[in-house]
């Protein structure tokens, strides 16, 4: 039996995705006060964060809620977000979100 992901609103939305995103917008330290794990604590990096949350449920849980409460609820957010879209906005500052009903 399938289970039907359109409802769910990380359906596609990798972990490391997710972390990427957070650290861009947010930073660390933002990210270290909201979810208290040391992994985004002392020497944060991706690749540690990663490691950590696959093997602890309670903490990935929470970095998932501050991404959809912080992140996807946001004005303009779009409903998925490419490695792409984090990436150019990492690099540009002045990024704006693209407006999906303009023309062209």
């Amino acid at each position: 039996m399938t289970t039907s992901q359109h409802n769910n609103p990380l359906h596609g939305v990798t972990l490391q995705l997710i972390l990427d995103t957070l650290v861009a917008q947010l930073g660390w330290d933002k990210m270290a006060e909201t979810v208290n794990i040391n992994c985004f604590k002392s020497e944060p990096s991706i690749k540690s964060s990663l490691k950590f949350l696959r093997k602890t449920p309670w903490a990935r849980e929470q970095v998932e809620q501050l991404y959809l409460t912080k992140i996807a609820k946001q004005p303009h957010a779009k409903t998925t977000t490419t490695r792409d879209d984090v990436l150019a906005k990492t690099e540009n500052a002045e990024f704006v979100w693209p407006d999906v009903n303009k023309p062209g």
